[in-house]
């Protein structure tokens, strides 16, 4: 597929069809294109949970979902429509960072920050490095003609998937992925509020 219809025909899906398995090597090639990603200092502090099989999906599910997120109105909006079709996604991919490999990395002689400090940071690369990954892996797909979802884990669950899948503890998740073949879909009623115009965020030169 051409990169200009790639973009154009990126979505945020959240609806698949339970009957079309994705097949391994395709699966296989979309993470491979998300290690392409770039890193600070060539540091990959990232790692990824490929989930394909029906019971580690499930518990995917029941870790993120099951029980009190912490507020009534938050749980109401999470369990809903969405998430039902949501369900539906032959894959997952959860997206982890870890800071601790940049850290260790510009404490190392070529960089210089031994003292290992988060202060020389600007901004946590190494959650937006993984974020990188994540939308190679979500483009990589939609170039595969399937439907792909970014969506977040929420806070008081993140422990709970983490002990599900054994994740260690230097891992955060910034994220996950569903992959399918889409269904039919549902309209995010937050698309009409249309794009913003691009003079309102776009600067030449100067910011005004």
């Amino acid at each position: 597929m051409d990169f200009e219809d790639v973009l154009r025909k990126r979505r945020m899906v959240r609806s698949y069809d339970p009957d079309r398995p994705v097949a391994p090597e395709i699966v296989d090639k979309i993470v491979k294109h998300g290690l392409r990603a770039p890193s600070a200092g060539f540091s990959q502090g990232w790692g990824f949970l490929v989930l394909t099989e029906q019971k580690d999906r499930d518990l995917y599910w029941s870790s993120t979902t099951e029980g009190d997120l912490g507020d009534a109105a938050a749980d109401e909006a999470w369990k809903g429509d969405w998430l039902t079709r949501m369900r539906t996604a032959p894959v997952i991919i959860v997206c982890f960072s870890n800071k601790s490999v940049y850290l260790d990395r510009y404490a190392q002689a070529d960089k210089g920050w031994t003292d290992r400090s988060e202060e020389h940071w600007p901004v946590p690369y190494w959650d937006i490095d993984t974020g990188f990954a994540a939308l190679l892996m979500h483009l990589s797909a939609v170039n595969e003609e399937l439907g792909s979802c970014f969506f977040g884990v929420p806070v008081p669950k993140v422990p709970a998937v983490k002990e599900a899948f054994g994740v260690p503890d230097e891992y955060t998740p910034i994220g996950t992925l569903t992959v399918g073949y889409r269904a039919t879909d549902k309209r995010s009623p937050s698309l009409k509020r249309g794009h913003r115009p691009v003079e309102d965020v776009v600067h030449h030169g100067r910011w005004a």
